[in-house]
């Protein structure tokens, strides 16, 4: 059998054979082995350096080939940079609990350590392979390939794992984007880990990082999701937690409660990523957050249940959710439209909606991104509707949008102060109000053109 190898960048093999003539031992670690064996492109490669006198003698001779950023020195790490992209390159280290948090550890540097006593550092097994880049050999001293085949993530060290709270989301993430299963007794500490009162001090920064992990690189997030409800962690994010339950028609909603309908649509947005990692992030966490309103507006009378204004009621709630998760003030801003205008299109089809309804939307939220959260919520469910794969009302909404020319953004305003001025008016504060009756013309379809918006305005001013 022909011996399997990992194909490097010419510029890590050469850096290797420079290294070599200092008897140094250079092994590529951490995720870009790990994607090897699970036939996924390596994007990062991480370098561990065995043998080597201290970090300055590495960064000497990475000198010698491209650029070196120091940013990661004093935890052994450094940013290498050759022909625009970045790889990393540190000495094989072991971290010591010194205080609270996934910030609470001492690093130290230690090149004559073995490979195994370096990898015991890392939080999975899948996570602590090796490949020897001189011998073109593989390094498992955990059992990570076999746990790769299982499709199982499991920790390297129990005792370990347990130091750091920030490695439950991330377990839930791997088995997310992998669509792999915990192993039980990491299981159980990833349980006993969201019980204590340390869990609550991760920052919500890396919090975030995480969600963004589970919602833009796995097929189906709800699997990540799922696993953090299953672990206890929904129990910090009550907006998530109050969904778990809650009912919802029979008729709309035959796939479950409000939380499976949740799942299904997140699920469904996953489908409809463009690559567009900013605005997939956007989507993504509107799915997620879209029928927060229903935990606080449903009501069962006569044994039909109804969530009235659950849309508009979700918006306050969402907003509490997004900024337990990050302060990005024109980012959450930009999401809560959506929350608040997803039943829109479906609305608006059943009652043959006017052209200005839509013009006047389209000044409330970006319809071409409101038409992929209703098409994900739409078909996040079992109706026989949904399952036909065939969504209408998203049709002939984005058919109109188009045709009106608001699809992606509202309509630009005919006239202009500049205009007000030409017509004889002096500047003055009302030229705000006048330039706004005048737009509000133009949406409800009164006025077509410039030329057509100067003659009312100037029959305006006349009388």
């Amino acid at each position: 059998m022909a011996q399997i190898k990992i194909e490097l960048p010419p510029i890590i093999k050469t850096i290797s054979d420079e290294l070599l003539k200092l008897d140094c031992r250079v092994i590529l670690v951490g995720g870009c082995v790990r994607d090897f064996f699970l036939d996924l492109s390596i994007k990062d490669y991480d370098v561990e350096v065995f043998g080597i006198e201290n970090i300055e003698a590495l960064e000497s001779i990475l000198g010698k080939f491209g650029t070196v950023n120091l940013v990661g020195k004093s935890f052994g790490v450094l940013k290498f940079v050759y022909d625009n992209e970045e790889y990393d390159f540190s000495l094989p280290r072991v971290e010591e609990k010194n205080g609270v948090g996934h910030r609470g550890f001492s690093v130290v540097c230690d090149s004559s350590l073995d490979f195994k006593s370096a990898a015991a550092r890392r939080d999975f097994t899948i996570n602590a392979i090796g490949y020897d880049i001189q011998k073109d050999e593989f390094l498992d001293p955990f059992g990570g390939r076999k746990d790769i085949d299982s499709k199982i993530v499991k920790a390297v060290s129990e005792n370990s794992f347990i130091e750091d709270p920030l490695r439950v989301y991330r377990a839930a993430g791997f088995c997310a984007r992998f669509d792999f299963k915990i192993d039980d007794t990491t299981l159980k500490l990833c349980k006993d880990m969201a019980k204590k009162d340390e869990f609550a001090t991760l920052p919500k920064e890396r919090i975030f990082l995480e969600f963004q992990k589970i919602l833009l690189k796995s097929p189906k997030p709800s699997i990540g999701f799922e696993i953090l409800r299953q672990i206890g962690v929904m129990k910090y994010f009550p907006e998530l937690q109050n969904i778990i339950n809650i009912p919802q028609s029979h008729i709309y909603h035959p796939e479950g409660d409000v939380w499976t309908h949740t799942m299904m649509v997140v699920d469904e947005m996953a489908k409809l990523r463009i690559g567009k990692e900013k605005l997939d992030l956007k989507l993504m966490l509107a799915a997620l957050c879209h029928d927060f309103g229903k935990a606080t507006h449903t009501q069962i009378e006569d044994d039909k249940i109804r969530a009235i204004g659950h849309e508009k009621a979700g918006v306050e709630l969402a907003k509490d959710f997004l900024y337990r998760l990050t302060n990005e003030h024109d980012f959450i801003k930009s999401i809560l439209p959506l929350v608040e205008y997803h039943l829109v299109p479906s609305m608006y089809f059943k009652n043959h909606a006017r052209d200005k309804k839509i013009r006047h939307l389209s000044t409330k939220v970006n319809i071409s991104e409101l038409l992929i959260l209703a098409r994900a919520d739409f078909f996040g469910r079992t109706t026989q509707e949904a399952m036909s794969g065939i969504y209408e009302a998203g049709d002939w909404m984005e058919k109109k949008a188009k045709e009106l020319g608001v699809y992606n953004s509202p309509p630009k305003s005919f006239l202009k102060g500049k205009d007000l001025i030409d017509l004889g008016l002096e500047p003055s504060p009302k030229f705000s109000e006048i330039l706004h009756q005048m737009y509000e013309k133009q949406l409800n379809g009164e006025i077509k053109s410039k030329e057509e918006a100067i003659i009312c305005l100037s029959k305006i001013i006349n009388s």
